[in-house]
């Protein structure tokens, strides 16, 4: 296990070179500070033990409530109202210690909070959000199907209306939190297009499995949801989401906190090969000293700091409501694809004993491996960018 003495210095030594905490302002700094304080004090200590054996540590929900950190970009209700680059700054932190719990933040504000704030009445609104900040209830958010992750205009989920109620029937797949969710944001078909309806996970009918032999994400859930005729009422249907622009906005919120996130598993990555490289002698001295080792970690760290600024200048421009689909596409698939880059070098580096749990970069590999895949891959980014440059689409 590295000193801790090793792991301050590297820290230190890479925030010499780069460090993002000067380019926040006062109130930013303060909500990454706070996310900091519990990523590294509440979830890092026991992170290890919680991947290796599949734990989610619910117990430490309402201490990232009384953070502030649940829905924290919403205004009201029991919100923060913080800006788009303070949760950046807030996702970064909590994702240096595991994917899983930036994970959670994002299912349960940008996902399940988001689309109640956007689309629920006001009604709605009252009832959920507040306890969903509180950390009182939790939400999942239930669009990807087990036949379509990315292709969800061809989803097979149904809503038929039966007086004044609705009928759901179908299946979802991947859906994070839902066997410990109280409220679940469900996306089916109508005969009027797609339709965003909160069910209550006791409603009979839904069903929630969680889905077992994952390598990535451990520490984490996701499930299988099942919705054996679910009848919920009129007053369950949001009100203002028609067709998949509602979802997809949805979407765009929490692929926005993973172009940050990602970023905080290539920080933690890049300082566990510093302090290897400058602790570990072979051949006589450190193997920091090596030219190929220091070519590695050059290269590293101008991946991580391109991917940083490029994450603020995305958080900047939602912050000024210029931010469109594109950029996002963009932010995503860089900083995913070079996280993952980030941590394979980070591995080896660390030789042999980086594919063991004394060192934290084979679970960020194997996590990012996972974020490359959900909220769209990088074969849909790639098209989505190719679309808006050609304004021809390679898919539909």
């Amino acid at each position: 296990m590295p000193s801790l003495a090793s792991s301050v210095a590297a820290e230190a030594a890479l925030a010499a070179v780069f460090d993002l905490d000067e380019l926040l302002q006062p109130t930013e700094r303060e909500w990454q500070q706070r996310a900091r304080r519990v990523a590294r004090e509440r979830i890092a200590p026991t992170i290890e033990e919680d991947f290796e054996n599949g734990h989610f540590r619910a117990e430490l929900v309402p201490e990232l409530a009384e953070a502030g950190l649940l829905g924290m970009h919403i205004s009201g209700y029991g919100c923060a109202g913080a800006s788009a680059t303070s949760y950046g700054a807030v996702c970064l932190e909590l994702e240096a210690a595991d994917s899983g719990w930036r994970t959670f933040v994002s299912v349960q504000g940008s996902l399940a909070m988001s689309a109640i704030a956007k689309f629920g009445s006001e009604e709605q609104k009252n009832e959920w959000l507040p306890r969903m900040a509180a950390g009182e209830v939790i939400g999942c958010f239930a669009l990807t199907e087990p036949e379509g992750g990315s292709d969800p205009a061809a989803m097979r989920t149904r809503a038929v209306r039966d007086g004044g109620d609705w009928i759901l029937t179908g299946a979802k797949r991947w859906i994070g939190l839902a066997s410990i969710a109280g409220v679940a944001v469900v996306w089916a078909q109508t005969d009027e297009g797609v339709r965003g309806f909160l069910v209550p996970t006791q409603t009979t009918g839904f069903t929630a499995t969680p889905i077992a032999g994952k390598l990535a994400m451990r520490a984490s859930i996701q499930c299988d949801i099942s919705l054996d005729s679910v009848r919920v009422p009129e007053s369950a249907r949001l009100p203002d989401a028609a067709g998949l622009s509602a979802p997809f906005s949805c979407l765009n919120e929490a692929r926005f906190g993973i172009v940050w996130g990602v970023m905080g598993a290539a920080r933690t990555c890049l300082e566990a090969a510093l302090s290897r490289a400058t602790s570990r002698d072979v051949f006589g001295g450190p193997i920091g000293r090596f030219q190929l080792t220091q070519d590695k970690l050059a290269n590293m760290l101008l991946e991580y700091e391109k991917g940083v600024l490029l994450a603020l200048h995305i958080a900047r421009s939602k912050d000024a409501g210029t931010l469109g689909p594109a950029q996002i596409s963009v932010g995503k698939l860089n900083n995913v694809r070079e996280a993952i880059r980030i941590a394979g070098t980070a591995r080896s580096i660390l030789g042999g004993d980086g594919v063991t749990s004394e060192f934290p970069v084979m679970r960020h590999m194997a996590n990012l491996e996972a974020v490359r895949t959900y909220e769209g891959t990088d074969e849909v980014h790639t098209l989505v960018l190719g679309r808006a440059l050609t304004g021809i689409a390679a898919f539909k």
